[in-house]
């Protein structure tokens, strides 16, 4: 039977005052099947995109899928279609992946823990054998051990997980999926059988969402504490994490900046969470590995304001930051303390909006030079040799609030973390669970996610060689994405860390891969002079993508990487 696109799909329901989707009332689900109804909810969390793979198991909600108003994006790997789901939430504030059972869904653990550890919410639905096919207990093909075995995994890298089994509780179930990666900002899995796919629930119990709330007293009390502190201190600084975007706070805590006048850093996970030109952001904290000025700035504050961080082992500086807990606030999802004192059932953006509507006076300091300002002026030299610090200057010349870059881990985060970022939350990258291969399959998320935006990636050869062929899927959909893979034959970070022949990798021929693919163009670069000539022509072709091989040498490395490794290295010692 044929589905009626809008009359079955769309809802017009909106968004409701606490930002969360109004759960559909009972007759506007009347004669829904269950998959009319997962697709229904997944557009009133204005996701738009769904990326996968089919397989058989969950070829009938794919064909629903198809037909309905979601755009469904083929891609060439389930890891791949999983960092892309994951980069289409970081920007776009929720994402969708859907594989089939067993080899599909296992093939995308790997890119879903990383959403759980970096908070990104992202919906997989993995189609699995029907209800009916489970009798007598058969060795179905993909099934591992249990029937469940695949629901056990992913229990443990979500945030909430859920089988649908049973039709009465079905859009329940979904509710409170998409409710949980909504509020927690984690991903979820739900396993549909595709025997359930086409089921008109005869009966429905609707859920009730959780109604979470700030004590009133505790957060008067937290606000209070934290104000006196704030008034008291002479050199406070505010570090910016990452929670801050993936709640859409940004906006909060530079209102609290500006009434205040205390300067913002933000971690290495969240860079970009603000504007990197505004005048009072003066760059990454990273511990002793970061720039000494901003480093020196933060240690010696008397009044620390971690909003959202996330206190990782890369944020730390390789554990080298000097952080006194006495003289922080610090505020997440999960804990709000100041100095020693702990409150409890306060909500971070209560926290935060009551902070700004107090308009705590702040004393005034001399800021170092913010990001750009340190740098000092580029002048190209067109025939040196080029290197990856002098790459990321001249690319930083181009980059304005219409850019994306996604940043692969290894130098291409390392370095990048001088990127100059001129608009909020558009530098991407797992800076936290620092898994290879994310950028590639993560821009094609982020394009699709933004559009109106141009998506630059950097990308180190050894993760390009993982995941590199999802520039198929960004071919086939005419993407103007910028790839610059920095070919140093090997894994240039691990070298760093512990050298051997193992970190050496065989050389592609990286530029003639649109001859390949069928599309783009390719670029093969030595210079500084090679390189900004195909920067400029990448950035003036927007008909396709464009793929720039930049060859480095083998000890070429960021400074940043040269402090990082010795850190890392010194670790392996111990």
């Amino acid at each position: 039977m044929p589905i009626k696109l809008r009359s079955v799909f769309d809802t017009g329901l909106g968004v409701g005052p606490d930002g969360r989707p109004p759960v559909n009332t009972e007759q506007s689900m009347t004669a829904l099947s269950i998959g009319q109804y997962l697709i229904r909810r997944l557009s009133d969390y204005g996701i738009k995109h769904v990326f996968g793979l089919p397989g058989d198991y969950v070829l009938s909600f794919y064909s629903m899928l198809e037909h309905s108003p979601l755009d469904l994006v083929n891609c060439t790997r389930e890891d791949c279609a999983g960092f892309a789901a994951d980069a289409y939430a970081r920007v776009n504030g929720m994402g969708a992946v859907c594989v089939t059972y067993g080899v599909g869904g296992l093939s995308l653990a790997n890119s879903i823990a990383g959403a759980y550890a970096e908070k990104s919410p992202v919906v997989l639905i993995s189609g699995a054998p029907g209800i009916r096919e489970r009798v007598n207990d058969p060795l179905l093909h993909h099934r591992v051990r249990e029937w469940h075995t695949q629901l056990d995994v992913f229990e443990k890298i979500c945030a909430a997980s859920r089988e649908i089994v049973d039709p009465a509780t079905a859009f329940r179930e979904i509710d409170h999926l998409l409710d949980t990666a909504h509020r927690l900002k984690r991903p979820v899995y739900l396993e549909l059988p595709r025997d359930m796919v086409s089921v008109v629930p005869e009966q429905i119990r609707p859920y009730a969402a959780p109604q979470v709330k700030s004590d009133p007293s505790a957060l008067a009390e937290a606000v209070k504490e934290a104000v006196a502190r704030i008034e008291q201190a002479k050199r406070p600084v505010i570090i910016a994490g990452i929670e801050l975007h993936r709640h859409r706070l940004q906006a909060e805590v530079v209102k609290l900046a500006e009434a205040s006048g205390i300067a913002i850093a933000s971690t290495l996970l969240a860079k970009s969470v603000v504007s990197e030109v505004h005048p009072l952001y003066v760059g990454l904290y990273e511990g002793a590995l970061g720039r000494e000025e901003v480093t020196r700035f933060v240690e010696e504050s008397d009044c620390v304001i971690l909003l959202g961080t996330l206190l990782t082992d890369l944020d730390l500086g390789i554990f080298t930051a000097k952080l006194d807990a006495a003289k922080s606030i610090y505020a997440t999802t999960d804990e709000l303390r100041i100095s020693h004192h702990h409150f409890h059932h306060v909500l971070l953006e209560d926290f935060l909006r009551a902070l700004v509507a107090a308009k705590p006076k702040a004393a005034k300091r001399e800021l170092p030079a913010g990001p750009a300002a340190a740098q000092g002026p580029f002048t190209l030299a067109a025939d040196a040799p080029i290197t990856t610090t002098r790459l990321v200057r001249r690319l930083d010349e181009s980059l304005d609030d219409k850019t994306i870059v996604v940043a692969d881990v290894g130098d291409a985060l390392f370095a990048s973390s001088e990127l100059v970022i001129h608009g909020q939350t558009e530098f991407l990258s797992p800076a936290y669970y620092t898994s290879m291969g994310f950028a590639v399959p993560a821009a094609l998320g982020a394009q699709m996610a933004q559009p109106d935006h141009r998506v630059v990636v950097l990308v180190g050869d050894g993760a390009f060689q993982m995941t590199g062929m999802e520039l198929s899927t960004i071919v086939r959909r005419g993407l103007p994405v910028i790839v610059i893979v920095l070919d140093n034959k090997g894994y240039g970070t691990e070298r760093v860390i512990h050298e051997g022949s193992f970190n050496d990798i065989n050389p592609w021929r990286y530029e003639l891969l649109p001859q390949v693919l069928g599309g783009g163009t390719g670029y093969e670069v030595r210079t500084e002079g090679e390189f900004d000539a195909a920067v400029t022509q990448a950035l003036a072709d927007e008909q396709g993508m464009s793929l720039i091989r930049v060859h480095i040498g083998i000890d070429d490395r960021s400074v940043t990487l040269d402090r990082i490794g010795r850190g890392l290295a010194q670790r392996l010692k111990h």
